[in-house]
């Protein structure tokens, strides 16, 4: 299967490689396109805007001509999915999809942790839709001073500081914690009480199993 994923951020190609490592996708063709620009414009109008989502559905769709699937990575654009497969040749994902899938089936306490002001409220839509437990209660956080520490280049310190907002989560009564922006992924792996669910993981999962 020929898997392209569009990234926002240059450093989330090594994250998707290693979540597929990890899920023993090796025989699959997985092929990436960064292009941090969409962000940036979404960040410089406080979100997604139409024009956006036309952009970037209208890029996805060129690359699903060249793919069997293609994954969206960057949350705040994920709505241009949507869009997208309206009328694109082949599936296309948005990877946070089956992490709020997967978060919701929890009968307690969800906790979104988000790195990007600019990701909360399509974050917030995503996992209210996503089908949930009945004793499913969601809560949408934003990660205070972890984005900075990313656009200034200290990931280590980006990903200690939503390490610390997932153990904070989980001593508060979280029953689960989701990461929603893949940059987040290597934070998983610092906490110090639970363990996060991760976008890519999920995202990689759903998209060969459908």
């Amino acid at each position: 299967m020929r898997i392209t994923c569009l990234h926002t951020a240059d450093s989330n190609i090594a994250v998707f490689d290693n979540a597929a490592r990890q899920l023993g996708l090796d025989h699959h063709e997985i092929t990436h396109l960064s292009r941090p620009d969409l962000l940036a414009a979404a960040e410089s109008t406080g979100g997604m805007t139409a024009d956006l989502q036309h952009q970037t559905a209208q890029l996805l769709r060129s690359l699903a001509t060249h793919a069997d699937r293609v994954l969206l990575t960057c949350s705040t654009l994920g709505a241009a999915a949507t869009l997208a497969n309206e009328s694109s040749p082949a599936p296309v994902f948005r990877v946070d999809q089956a992490l709020a899938e997967q978060a919701m089936k929890t009968p307690g306490n969800v906790v979104v942790l988000c790195a990007v002001e600019s990701t909360l409220d399509t974050t917030r839509r995503l996992f209210e839709q996503a089908e949930r437990h009945p004793l499913a209660v969601l809560e949408v956080r934003l990660v205070a001073g972890a984005w900075e520490k990313f656009k200034q280049g200290n990931l280590a310190g980006y990903l200690q500081t939503i390490a610390a907002a997932a153990d904070t989560a989980y001593r508060q009564g979280a029953d689960c914690v989701a990461l929603a922006q893949a940059s987040m992924t290597g934070a998983a792996e610092l906490t110090q009480i639970g363990t996060p669910l991760t976008a890519p993981v999920c995202g990689l999962r759903a998209a060969v199993s459908q």
